[in-house]
């Protein structure tokens, strides 16, 4: 089966060598680092950059894992502009360092070289059950993993890494790259229990019933958000999840390209302007589209997406209609969409599409907690979680964190959120154990 691995090859190229020592020399390490601020999980930018500096690598990769359990991966899709680079004092005048790239080829540099085999505790501290493999899934795990705690991971999907491996497209973050980072989680003693639907096979119940201390439920936001307008129904409305899904697994091999929802020479439109709208559009373009547009509502100044991503979109053709607000999804007599009816500042407009694909949000899928007693959830189906232990939810021993309790974010602020859960976790279950001695 052919696969399109030129059209979907990593954009992004790594630094050699001398080129990320020569980056790590400009660091001025600052003695209130408001890189460091900048960053979600306050990883140790200066130091580990200094180490990378005088090409001390395993020192370097050491410092990373005493924060990121996923630096290869955060290096490449975090918005580095907004967080650690953005807050570099040498950012405003267009020198910031390029610690993302720096972050990145450490972790990269030690997964070819297999420098770190980091010395971990027996796991006796306690027994924890992990519901997802995203990136607050493997946080939790590698968290508590290096603190003694036997982790299993139950995972729906063949394979691990939820939005990380299905979800971000191959050419900002190559799959290879995911496999590499979860298999470091694995050395630590972390089990993948894969093709698991918890909710389906089992639920919270049986897995406290196989001895688990606590569980945590980091299964993101599963279910789509779409339109509630005239037209959302019709043939060639599709999910820009579902697109990305596709198109990742057709660049693996797995589904032909007639499984993919965008026919080459189609003319499509992406509903929204956050990251996932960006990815969706730059997929429709690898996929041959004949012309893609991001619809809307707002202006450029309200998207949501990083500026970078908005760039790259500019640069490879995808045009934009701001301040365009969808009324209706036109279709033919076949019940085949057709284009869009839209208000614009210059009034009703009509655009004609053959596909439009939608990226306006998603929701937490109810599978777990409607199978599950006691799980409390907001209106709109997220898990509600207190502050002590951190994360727990309203039933004792069940935590939750990232996508599921704070809405989609970015991969680091998931990671930051669960790199929390898990300290309340680790106190919840020590706690108890002294207690029943």
């Amino acid at each position: 089966m052919n696969k399109p691995k030129a059209v979907f090859r990593e954009i992004n190229e790594s630094y050699t060598l001398q080129e990320a020592i020569a980056e790590a020399k400009r660091c001025l390490n600052c003695k209130n680092p408001s890189c460091k601020k900048g960053c979600p999980i306050e990883n140790h930018i200066p130091e580990f950059i200094h180490e990378l500096s005088k090409g001390n690598m395993g020192n370097a990769m050491a410092i990373i894992n005493e924060k990121s359990n996923l630096p290869a991966i955060c290096g490449r899709v975090c918005p580095h502009e907004k967080q650690c680079q953005g807050h570099c004092v040498l950012y405003p005048k267009g020198k910031g360092i390029e610690i993302g790239k720096l972050e990145r080829f450490v972790a990269d540099f030690d997964t070819e070289m297999k420098l770190i085999r980091e010395k971990l505790p027996q796991k006796t501290r306690g027994k924890v059950a992990v519901i997802g493999s995203g990136p607050a899934g493997l946080t939790v795990a590698g968290d508590l993993a290096r603190q003694g705690f036997n982790v299993t991971i139950f995972e729906s999907q063949a394979e691990p890494g939820g939005v990380l491996m299905y979800g971000i497209p191959e050419y900002r973050l190559p799959k290879q790259v995911v496999r590499q980072e979860i298999e470091k989680i694995e050395a630590l003693g972390v089990t993948f229990l894969l093709n698991c639907v918890v909710g389906k096979q089992l639920n919270i119940d049986d897995i406290f019933a196989q001895g688990y201390d606590a569980i945590f439920i980091g299964s993101g936001t599963a279910l789509p958000k779409s339109l509630d307008i005239p037209g959302a129904g019709l043939r060639g409305v599709i999910q820009a999840t579902y697109l990305l899904h596709m198109a990742n697994i057709y660049n693996e091999g797995t589904v032909g390209r007639d499984k993919v929802p965008v026919i080459e020479g189609e003319h499509v439109a992406v509903m929204g302007c956050g990251n996932v709208a960006m990815d969706a559009a730059r997929t429709a373009v690898r996929m041959g589209a004949a012309s893609v547009t991001i619809v809307y509502r707002r202006t450029e100044a309200d998207m949501p997406a990083i500026q970078a991503e908005y760039q790259a979109a500019l640069q490879e053709g995808v045009k934009f209609l701001w301040q365009t607000s969808t009324t209706e999804f036109l279709g033919n007599e076949d019940g085949k969409v057709v284009g869009l009816r839209a208000n614009t500042p210059e009034g009703v407009k009509e655009y004609a599409f053959d596909r439009i694909c939608l990226a306006v949000g998603s929701r937490p899928a109810s599978r777990i907690v409607s199978t599950t007693e006691g799980i409390e959830t907001d209106d709109n189906g997220y898990v509600l979680v207190k502050e002590r232990p951190f994360g727990m939810t309203s039933r004792k021993g069940v935590f939750a964190g990232g996508d599921v309790v704070h809405r989609p974010q970015t991969v680091v602020m998931a990671m930051k959120a669960a790199k929390s859960v898990a300290v309340g976790i680790a106190q919840y279950v020590d706690a108890v154990k002294l207690l029943s001695e």
